[in-house]
C-alpha cells in the first residue's frame, strides 16, 4: 500500500487566514506549507510536495481543472450549501436578515460551491465583518483538523439550491430607505480589511462608515472617514 503524504498546503490571501495558519499549524502533525500568490499554485511545486490535501480558506482565483483532478482540494463556504452558493456569502446572509449560518468544508469542483461536503459547523454572524471573518478563520481550522485526522469521504449536497450574486463596490453605498437596524447591518457587514466600506457621497466628498454600534435606545453611532472623491470619478 502506498504511504499517504504528510504534506498539506493552505492557499489563502486574507491576512486573518494567514495569521490563523501560523497559529494553528504549530499544533498539528505533518508538513504544512502556505501559498499566498497565484503563481505559487503550480504543478512544479505541487508535484514536489505531493500534498494529501490542499485547503483554500479564501482564494481569489479559479483553480485549474488539472489541479482539481490531481489533488484533493478543499474550500470553505460561509453558508449551509446548497443554500447560498455563489459570491459575497457574508454580505448576502446579513442583508437577508440571517443571524447565524453554517461554515461548510466542501471538495472543490468545476462548478462553484457545488462539490460534496466533508463537514459543517455553526457560525454566529454577530459583530463586524472583520470579527466574523476572524471567527470563521479559527473555525476553518477546527474543520481542517477534523479532515486531516479523520479523512472523511465527502457526501453530495442535497436540498434546494439558492445562488448568491457577488456584490459590486457600488453596492456598498448606504441605502436611502429602511430602518436603523438595516443601516447598522449595512455598515457592519462591510467593515473588514480589504473590503469596500459602506459610504455616502455628497458634493466632492465620500463619507465612509465603520465601527457601527446600535444602542439599546435604537440610536446608531459609527466612525466616519471623509475624503475627497477622485476627480476622474466625479467626471464619470
Amino acid at each position: 500500500m502506498t504511504e499517504r503524504s504528510n504534506h498539506y498546503i493552505v492557499a489563502t490571501v486574507k491576512p486573518w487566514n494567514i495569521e490563523a495558519f501560523h497559529q494553528h499549524t504549530q499544533k498539528l502533525e505533518g508538513q504544512w506549507h502556505l501559498i499566498t500568490e497565484k503563481e505559487q499554485l503550480n504543478h512544479e511545486i505541487l508535484e514536489t510536495l505531493n500534498p494529501r490535501y490542499i485547503f483554500f480558506p479564501h482564494w481569489s482565483w479559479i483553480v485549474p481543472k488539472s489541479i482539481l483532478n490531481s489533488y484533493e482540494c478543499v474550500c470553505f463556504h460561509m453558508t449551509d450549501v446548497p443554500y447560498g452558493r455563489g459570491g459575497s456569502p457574508l454580505q448576502n446572509l446579513i442583508s437577508r436578515g440571517h443571524r447565524e449560518t453554517r461554515l461548510t468544508a466542501l471538495q472543490m469542483s468545476e462548478v462553484l460551491d457545488a462539490g460534496p461536503v466533508y463537514r459543517k459547523t455553526p457560525l454566529c454572524l454577530t459583530g463586524s465583518a472583520q470579527e466574523i471573518y476572524m471567527r470563521a478563520g479559527h473555525k476553518v481550522w477546527d474543520l481542517i483538523t477534523e479532515i486531516v485526522e479523520d479523512e472523511p469521504s465527502p457526501t453530495p449536497q442535497s436540498g434546494k439550491q439558492t445562488i448568491f450574486k457577488r456584490r459590486t463596490p457600488d453596492m456598498s453605498k448606504m441605502p436611502n430607505q429602511g430602518d436603523v437596524r438595516m443601516l447598522y447591518d449595512h455598515i457592519r457587514m462591510l467593515d473588514a480589511e480589504t473590503y469596500p466600506h459602506a459610504f455616502l457621497e455628497h458634493g466632492t466628498y465620500r463619507y465612509e462608515f465603520t465601527e457601527a454600534v446600535l444602542d439599546d435606545d435604537g440610536a446608531l453611532t459609527a466612525r466616519v472617514k471623509i475624503k475627497p472623491i477622485a476627480k476622474k470619478d466625479i467626471e464619470e
